[in-house]
């Protein structure tokens, strides 16, 4: 079960210092303008394969104009973002990290999406939200952190409308346990709770979803993760590659993740090469009777 101790750990690996200054003093310092969801969309992506992903999950859920969706693990709202420009979905975010919660509302507000995304701090698996009344969860990379995974889908649930989806991408323990430590959701061991992709399936089942898509994407994964380096190694060969010259915060994933950001990027790539973890997506359905 989780406890405050586990709570606190998790928050404090995912806090940034001066996060929203820091991302105003990153876009500054390229000259470039906040003004659409798609300025942001090199920082706030928080999960393999970024943009991409966001839009393969939402297609596969079929979600439509007008759904009320929450964001588990929102992050810094990229994906909620994306739910509402693209899709017309009307969107709240949940995230633990007060700090994510703020940037994220600064981003929204500046790509003229506050009007249908708005974000809070809190427990996802203590939502406040009244019974029934959101059509569609969704999160992303976020269920590796929760211990107490039957407590979070009891919680999603209750939350949901008849017939309402659950949509998930998230990392899975592969067969060549243990996972290199660290990597972006955890330090070492003692925040990361994986199950693997039969165990998740069965417990989201056992709680009384439907399974209605599932989607192993591991090699997909890796293939992304093949092309940036690939893009690296060519940029670096290139005449004054590898050294844009400039020093200084720079608008990246590394803003949420650190200086350790190449570090746990790798991890993630060392992870999936060899079968230690694997990535999926997931549609289930609260039944209509539920």
């Amino acid at each position: 079960m989780k406890t405050k101790t586990n709570e606190t750990a998790i928050r404090d690996h995912y806090r940034q210092a001066d996060l929203e200054a820091n991302i105003r003093k990153a876009f500054n310092s390229t000259g470039r303008k906040i003004k659409d969801y798609t300025d942001t969309e090199s920082m706030d992506e928080f999960h393999i394969r970024g943009r991409e992903a966001t839009r393969e999950l939402a297609q596969l859920a079929d979600l439509q104009k007008g759904m009320r969706v929450l964001d588990l693990g929102c992050g810094v709202g990229g994906p909620a973002r994306v739910l509402a420009a693209e899709f017309g979905c009307v969107v709240t975010g949940i995230d633990l990290v007060e700090e994510y919660c703020q940037a994220a509302a600064m981003l929204t507000e500046r790509t003229g999406l506050s009007h249908m995304v708005d974000f809070q701090q809190g427990d996802m698996t203590a939502l406040v939200f009244n019974d029934q009344s959101f059509d569609a969860a969704w999160t992303l990379h976020t269920i590796m952190n929760i211990e107490d995974k039957t407590r979070l889908f009891d919680s999603v649930l209750r939350i949901l409308k008849p017939g309402g989806l659950f949509v998930l991408y998230e990392i899975c323990a592969g067969t060549n346990l243990p996972p290199y430590f660290p990597v972006p959701w955890a330090g070492d061991a003692s925040m990361s709770f994986l199950l693997s992709p039969d165990e998740l399936r069965r417990s989201l089942k056992g709680t009384g979803f439907k399974e209605l898509q599932w989607v192993d994407v591991s090699h997909v994964s890796v293939k992304w993760f093949q092309g940036i380096a690939r893009s690296r190694a060519e940029s670096t060969q290139m005449p004054g590659g590898g050294c844009s010259g400039r020093k200084g915060l720079r608008p990246g994933i590394s803003l949420l993740m650190g200086k350790t950001a190449a570090e746990k990027s790798g991890n993630v790539f060392r992870n999936l090469s060899g079968d230690r973890i694997r990535t999926v997506f997931g549609v289930f359905q609260r039944p209509e009777s539920a």
